[in-house]
């Protein structure tokens, strides 16, 4: 008889087996991930490590748990139905899983280098990057090929020990052997109750089990990323993204809308202005000048710098001598600068979001939404310039395909965009041309322009794959090596990437330089960074140290008092604070956020808040003033770029 309890009996037997082989090597990666990355964790003891991997435990055995089901369903069920007892589907399905397994397990270990946390939504943001260039990347800089042959290799060995461990017939011959109907109905049984056991994480209920918006356990940020397996931590990543896509971030309350209008047309001068409309949007985000600070320039220089954190112009860090060009910058009596400057998130075009269109990041990418061709944002920062008398020229050291930066910088304004594409250039790589060359470009045409301009200027070299010739541009490789920590002195993959830092703080002072002498008192210059949290050299650098990027303003007339330390903003704040500085009295501009001259002290990006005398995590503990803020920001922003210029909450 084919419908046999011998036969089902088998390869259930299997099925069990292959759970509890999944869920110890699973443990086992988790042992190996937090020894070979120690040196991430803080102040922890041996119970610290035991309760991660209790927990870590409990996790993979729901991770285990999806294999077994996959087992059941196309192995043990086509099995029985066929009455075979072999173990072919069951071990093709284990490679796929191990092999998946086994590459998110080595990429892991660069993904926490490069982020600080386990797999999360970032990962699924490549989805809308230029993923050829990304190919490349992970090929040059991540050594994508040799680690797939040696994932292969891997997969194969752990998939011959597995087949070994199946063929070991001690549970089914216990499965076997019981011929009265209860013993059968009993493993049944046994087996639902497992399958709930298992899907609520070694728990019978919701209520008492693990996942990963509760997992975090311990008091170390490593260990409790530790405790989420990889394929849990993607599982997490995409839920965020999920979430994200649908409005259900922190801080987005999407039927709040006309309150967060209503609130914004208080803050600003719409209702000061009657001109206030709870019906939509962009009228109650409008603010008058209160008198230009400085004279009018010719040209204008928004210079973004990709990954150009603001740790190594700190005093604590000056010896490294990492960004003296800037930090001669900031200490001329005609530059203002403020510590408290948070970028607009995690990456790239968020912070060129904010600064195109002026809205806060809710990580839906206004640059790939309908709305952002249908019509020019009122809050965008190139129309308000026009109406000033300026020309608008964005300027990308990459290429105008990169998160179609092209059609959403002219979409939104600007009068051209020029990148690496339009010009030759010596070297570079697969994200575009050494900024040198695009920067020579860009002095040749400013040099030569005669209309008022604003440039917004974005570098691209300070990125994986870290491929410019450091030495050709007399980087001190050995003078920074000799003043950074022992253990940092011989990772030459940390010193190349510091000296990419060197090299965009190089070039930015270089093109200053430059431009001062040609046309002195002509010139405006805006300096921040797209983003920080890369390449730290503590392995566990504060929240202020890891997140912040510098924002220096720079030219003649301008007063070191124009910005401080009591104040705190953030990309979104750029556009207000710039025509606070040029534009007359009266003068009328759109903005969300508030001008940094005019009181801004709360700045935020996808995680974390800072304020004049405070910094921490958003996580709905944050002071009320800096909840106020970010559900406003974001509320506003969700809404603006998903259903245009209303507040409606039903379209």
């Amino acid at each position: 008889m084919l419908l046999s309890w011998r036969v089902f009996s088998y390869n259930l037997a299997q099925d069990f087996k292959l759970i509890v082989f999944t869920w110890i090597y699973l443990n086992v990666l988790r042992l190996i991930s937090i020894a070979g990355m120690k040196s991430y964790a803080g102040d922890i003891g041996v119970s610290d490590i035991m309760l991660a991997l209790g927990y870590g435990a409990r996790m993979s055995l729901k991770t285990a748990g999806v294999l077994m089901l996959f087992s059941f369903v196309f192995a043990t069920l086509p099995n029985f139905l066929r009455g075979r007892t072999d173990n072919r589907l069951r071990l093709y399905l284990a490679a796929v899983h191990f092999f998946i397994t086994n590459f998110l397990f080595v990429a892991g270990f660069f993904y926490y280098k490069e982020f600080h946390t386990n797999f999360n939504e970032i990962m699924f943001n490549a989805l809308n990057d230029d993923v050829t260039a990304l190919f490349y990347t992970f090929i040059q800089q991540y050594h994508l090929i040799e680690g797939t042959i040696g994932v292969a290799i891997l997969t194969f060995a752990v998939i011959y020990i597995l087949r070994r461990f199946l063929n070991r017939t001690w549970l089914q011959k216990s499965l076997s052997c019981g011929g009265k109907w209860y013993f059968r109905v009993g493993v049944i049984v046994f087996t639902l109750v497992f399958a709930l056991f298992t899907r609520f994480g070694a728990s019978f209920s919701y209520a008492k089990s693990i996942h990963w918006e509760n997992c975090a356990k311990t008091k170390d940020a490593f260990l409790n990323e530790m405790i989420l397996d990889n394929m849990q931590a993607v599982y997490r990543g995409y839920s965020i993204k999920k979430r994200i896509d649908n409005g259900v971030i922190y801080g987005v309350n999407k039927d709040k809308i006309r309150f967060y209008t209503e609130k914004a047309a208080n803050e600003s001068d719409a209702a000061k202005l009657g001109k206030a409309d709870l019906t939509q949007i962009d009228a109650n985000l409008v603010y008058q000048a209160q008198g230009n600070i400085i004279a009018p320039k010719r040209h204008i220089f928004i210079l973004i710098g990709e990954s150009f954190a603001q740790w190594p112009l700190l005093d604590k860090y000056a010896d490294l001598g990492l960004g003296e060009n800037m930090r001669a910058v900031m200490q001329k009596e005609n530059a203002a600068y403020t510590h408290n400057f948070m970028p607009n998130a995690s990456f790239t075009p968020m912070a060129v979001n904010a600064i195109v269109c002026g809205l806060s990041d809710v990580d839906i990418y206004p640059n790939h939404q309908l709305e952002s061709y249908r019509q020019v944002y009122a809050t965008a920062l190139a129309p308000q310039l026009k109406k000033l008398g300026y020309k608008t020229q964005f300027w990308y050291s990459g290429f105008s395909g990169w998160e179609r930066i092209e059609d959403f910088a002219l979409a939104q304004g600007f009068d051209e965009f020029h990148c690496a594409s339009d010009y030759r250039y010596p070297s570079g790589n697969v994200w575009g041309s050494d900024d040198r060359f695009i920067f020579e470009r860009l002095q040749e045409n400013a040099a030569n322009n005669s209309e008022p301009t604003v440039y917004v200027v974005l570098s691209v070299s300070n990125h994986a794959p870290y491929s410019v010739d450091l030495a050709r541009e007399n980087f001190p490789k050995e003078e920074l090596r000799a003043k950074l920590p022992s253990e940092l002195q011989n990772d030459e993959e940390f010193l190349n990437r510091l000296g990419h830092y060197w090299y965009t703080d190089k070039i930015f002072g270089e093109f200053i330089n430059n431009m001062e002498a040609k046309q002195p008192q002509e010139n405006l210059f805006i300096i921040t960074g797209d983003h920080a949290d890369r390449g730290n050299i503590e392995k566990q650098p504060s929240l202020f140290d890891r997140y912040t990027v510098p924002f220096i303003i720079y030219g003649d007339g301008v007063k070191k008092d124009i910005l401080s330390d009591d104040m705190a903003g953030g990309h979104v704040n750029l556009g207000a604070t710039l025509l606070e500085l040029i534009a007359p009295k009266g003068f009328e501009y759109y903005s969300l956020g508030k001008s940094l001259t005019r009181g801004a002290n709360v700045g935020f990006n996808d995680g974390v808040w800072l304020t004049p005398e405070a910094m921490g995590r958003i996580d709905g503990t944050e002071p009320q003033q800096v909840k106020e803020v970010i559900e406003m920001y974001r509320t506003i922003s969700w809404q603006r770029t998903m259903r245009g210029n209303t507040t409606a909450v039903d379209e």
